[in-house]
């Protein structure tokens, strides 16, 4: 059983940056990647970023070159780096983390990131 927390949202302007945090307890040896969602009001739950427990990344093309997934092992930790915020990033943000294919995952709360003036 994984437990994950996010934290390290909020209100941001536009062009701005935050940084999210994936915070995991427990342990299951099927885990093979941590992935970040997204989901807008009104729209679909959308993947962003995934990092395995090799370190290879990955990102959606809407946040590839803006957002950075990294991991801290140590604390148990995954980091998702937001730069040059827009307005449709604004959504509420979800970590998962799921084994190689995905029959087992787990789901963090959410956190929510606002980009506005």
């Amino acid at each position: 059983q994984v437990e994950l927390v996010e934290s390290g949202g909020g209100l941001v302007q536009p062009g701005g940056s935050l940084r999210l945090s994936c915070a995991a307890s427990g342990s299951d040896p099927s885990i093979y990647t941590t992935n970040w969602y997204r989901q807008a009001p009104g729209k679909q739950r959308e993947w962003v970023a995934s990092i395995t427990i090799g370190g290879s990344t990955s990102y959606a093309a809407s946040v590839k070159g803006r957002f950075t997934i990294s991991r801290d092992n140590a604390k148990n930790t995954v980091f998702l780096g937001l730069n040059s915020l827009m307005s449709e990033d604004t959504a509420t943000y979800y970590c998962n983390v799921a084994s190689l294919g995905g029959n087992i995952q787990y789901w963090g709360q959410g956190t929510q990131v606002t980009v506005s003036s």
